[in-house]
């Protein structure tokens, strides 16, 4: 998928008393002057958009020059059409622990519409993992901690004021300001670089 590639080009480098589920879902160097919190869902079509069309572009602009890096928090939503989102979490969650979050987050987003409908987000998981990585994970998935991991980010974004996906809380100098605004790349990229001068 498409998460998987840009991962692995920028190099997933993580350092510092970061807890360690934040840790697995960070991208980038930690010394980088901005911090980037990336709320979405896994139901959320915006949020897709945002995962196949900007994060390219932010991880090529930002991340992979040292200027941020960007840490992944699930916002799961409720409601009409993400009746599935907390179990697409709770899975991403799971994934971490066994180090497959980028893989199973772009195969997530890649078949979005279709285990958004029918509710198999299981069938779209086990398929980026090995035999062993699927075992451990469906154990994974009810564990108590897991489940607190997928709580803990939501309970961040509600605590940050996050009210849709995708928000980006950009953090510099203590200062933390949302960004939600998505139609013009250039605008963000414009105020992000004034940010990291």
């Amino acid at each position: 998928m498409k998460f998987l590639a840009i991962a692995a080009a920028a190099a997933l480098t993580c350092a510092g008393a970061e807890p360690s589920q934040e840790k697995a879902k960070t991208m980038g160097v930690l010394t980088a002057p901005v911090r980037l919190d990336l709320y979405s869902d896994f139901t959320c079509p915006h949020c897709k958009m945002f995962h196949d069309q900007i994060l390219p572009k932010l991880i090529n602009d930002f991340i992979a020059s040292g200027k941020a890096y960007l840490v992944f928090h699930e916002f799961t939503l409720t409601g009409p059409g993400h009746e599935y989102s907390r179990e697409a979490s709770n899975y991403a969650a799971a994934a971490v622990r066994v180090g497959k979050y980028p893989q199973v987050a772009g195969a997530l987003f890649a078949s979005q519409e279709s285990w958004a409908r029918s509710g198999k987000v299981w069938d779209v998981v086990s398929s980026v993992l090995t035999p062993a990585e699927r075992t451990k994970v469906q154990a994974l998935v009810k564990d108590p901690a897991v489940l607190a991991d997928v709580q803990h980010d939501l309970d961040m974004g509600q605590a940050a004021r996050v009210d849709r996906t995708p928000t980006l809380m950009i953090t510099r100098r203590g200062k933390q300001t949302p960004w939600i605004y998505w139609n013009d790349y250039n605008l963000f990229k414009s105020y992000l670089e004034d940010q990291v001068k």
